[in-house]
């Protein structure tokens, strides 16, 4: 297992140790002693999520939770690939409004580690895409808050301007709108 090193403090990419033969493949995709030991990951997450894409170009977010209700999130794609992206909203952070973006796909099985105070969304490259990902906090209706997925200000280098939105997403406020608590 690797952990590749990003330009936003505290965001991870993890490279799992992957056992391929004749038959496919095998891979522990989280192992609470193990990413604690080696990478300092020791949140107890308490939610898995599965997002099914039919769609290529099915744009998810940006979507983030406020407190005490925020989220760290391990992102892992099953089936497919995104272009998944994060959004430091940290006020103290010396990345503060910046985004990075990496491929997550079936190939790689690469995993996203997305701290607290960020905000998240993806758009499949494939149709058909299955993405898991872990949280460590609950999902709260009250507390659930997005940003426009194509806000000038945060200027998101999207693989595509033709994407496919939920009415939700599509409603998102800007990034010079938004609350940041």
């Amino acid at each position: 297992m690797n952990i590749q090193t990003t330009t936003i403090p505290d965001l991870m990419l993890i490279e799992p140790t992957v056992y391929e033969d004749h038959r496919g493949f095998f891979m522990e995709s989280y192992q609470q002693e193990h990413y604690k030991k080696q990478y300092g990951i020791h949140h107890h997450f308490v939610q898995d999520n599965h997002s099914y894409s039919k769609q290529m170009h099915t744009l998810r977010g940006l979507h983030y939770q406020n407190e005490p209700f925020a989220q760290i999130k391990l992102v892992s794609v099953i089936v497919g690939a995104i272009y998944d992206v994060a959004v430091d909203m940290r006020k103290d952070s010396p990345t503060f409004g910046k985004w990075e973006a990496f491929v997550l796909n079936e190939f790689n099985k690469h995993q996203l580690l997305i701290p607290k105070g960020f905000a998240h969304g993806f758009c499949t490259l494939e149709s058909h895409t299955h993405v898991m990902y872990k949280v460590d906090e609950y999902y709260n209706k009250e507390h659930d808050r997005g940003i426009m997925w194509n806000d000038p200000t945060l200027n998101i280098s999207w693989p595509t301007s033709k994407v496919v939105l939920s009415e939700k997403d599509k409603a998102h406020p800007s990034w010079e709108d938004i609350q940041i608590p």
